[in-house]
């Protein structure tokens, strides 16, 4: 009996053995190859840019923003890509470069879609253009789904009556529709044109905003649609708001959970919703910004606990801790110039920068700041800027372009290079 227990015994310690050092050798060879290696700054930043001279064509500008030898200089402009047409009204990109580098910009105007294939940095092209789709016009956000497929809300469509809401259209990356889903239909209100997206991949859902491009018409409505079919579930109303800061639904964004998800309006709130999973859902109101005349709060990123927002009566973007979205906290903001309106933001891969675009004084500008991904703290990049400049940001203005022509550049979208 003692052999027996002994001989157990040491069966169980070899096997324990063995299977520690598969145990251990496992994520030591995962970890070289994997863990928590951190990524690399971007090399370029590209910013998808009208012409204000309206006889030459709007194009794509790639700027070298490696910080290394490698570069020419820090911020030098590399390249434009020109696209046809004339006043296409270069608005919305994808908001994170793509992993295969195809990257979807909406010239909202013209109603034309470009898709510029960056697998070359240096020396991108357009792959694809498209207008209409399924009836649908004017795609205004794009957003890739698990399957590399992008999702894309387009804000219309024309029926007997006049123009209709437009609806989601699935389209692959070389740009084919998929499938698609008309908004013109109960319970959606004739008011609500699709405007932007948050993908809830793991319950099944989709949230859009239903602000209206041409400003004819103003809701509290944020959709909830269901992903797998495209049907259109249930209509959250906004609450007011002390200032009407429910009005003109503006961002959705999926915080780093994957589940919460927070709302921004044009009206400058700041929306938590509710039981997006359930039969109820709703929305309550968790921050507020002040609102300066003609301008509008406008577009978010989420890093890790905190989310950044532009904020123009404040000239700033500012940085909240949602580490408890209940209670969004300010810990750092940016100021700009006190005519500047910032408008547009995007985040690095390695959220060590953003990028920030704007109206007004910074209409032909672009500006880096840095952030740092563990405070939450913001800071302006002073080193991005033309050589010899007294200010800031590099002014798309008094250029000679790649390719041709000198009138200045309004750049809106702009992405940072995936990470190396």
């Amino acid at each position: 009996m003692l052999n027996h227990m002994l001989i157990c015994r040491f069966l169980a310690v070899a096997v324990a053995a063995i299977v520690a050092g598969v145990v251990v050798a496992a994520p030591l060879a995962a970890q070289r190859s994997v863990a928590a290696r951190p990524l690399a700054p971007s090399e370029y930043l590209y910013l998808w840019t009208a012409s204000a001279d309206s006889s030459g064509p709007d194009f794509l500008a790639v700027y070298d923003i490696r910080d290394n030898s490698k570069a020419t200089r820090y911020g030098a402009l590399v390249t434009t890509v020109p696209v046809p047409g004339r006043a296409n009204g270069p608005h919305h990109t994808e908001h994170d470069m793509p992993v295969d580098g195809r990257l979807f910009a909406n010239g909202f105007r013209s109603g034309q879609t470009f898709v510029f294939d960056l697998s070359n940095p240096r020396a991108p092209r357009v792959a694809a253009q498209f207008g209409d789709i399924a009836g649908m016009m004017h795609p205004h956000s794009f957003w890739r789904l698990p399957n590399g497929n992008l999702l894309s809300t387009f804000q219309m469509q024309h029926d007997s009556v006049g123009a209709a809401p437009g609806g989601l259209v699935e389209l692959t990356p070389r740009a084919t529709l998929v499938r698609s889903s008309s908004a013109n239909r109960a319970p959606s209100s004739r008011r609500d044109r699709p405007y932007s997206a948050a993908i809830l991949d793991g319950i099944d859902r989709v949230i859009v905003t239903t602000t209206d491009m041409d400003k004819a018409d103003s809701t509290r409505n944020v959709q909830l649609w269901r992903l797998s079919d495209l049907s259109l579930q249930h209509t959250i109303v906004l609450p007011d708001g002390p200032h009407f800061e429910g009005y003109r639904s503006a961002e959705p964004r999926v915080l780093s959970d994957g589940k919460t998800v927070l709302v921004s309006t044009f009206n400058c709130g700041l929306f938590l919703l509710d039981g997006l999973a359930t039969a109820t859902p709703g929305a309550r109101m968790v921050a507020s910004f002040p609102r300066k005349p003609g301008t509008n709060c406008a577009v978010p990123v989420v890093a890790g606990n905190y989310y950044l927002i532009t904020v123009p009566a404040w000239s700033a973007v500012v940085s909240l801790d949602v580490s408890d979205p209940s209670h969004p906290r300010e810990v750092s903001r940016v100021t700009l110039g006190p005519d500047d309106v910032p408008h547009w933001i995007g985040i690095e891969p390695n959220h060590g920068r953003v990028v920030i675009t704007g109206y007004q004084a910074m209409k032909t500008r672009v500006l880096l700041a840095s952030f740092n991904a563990k405070t939450g703290a913001l800071a302006l990049d002073e080193r991005f800027r033309v050589a010899g400049s007294a200010e800031a940001g590099m002014r798309m203005e008094n250029l000679v372009w790649p390719h041709g022509g000198k009138g200045a550049g309004i750049p809106h979208g702009a992405v940072f290079s995936r990470s190396p």
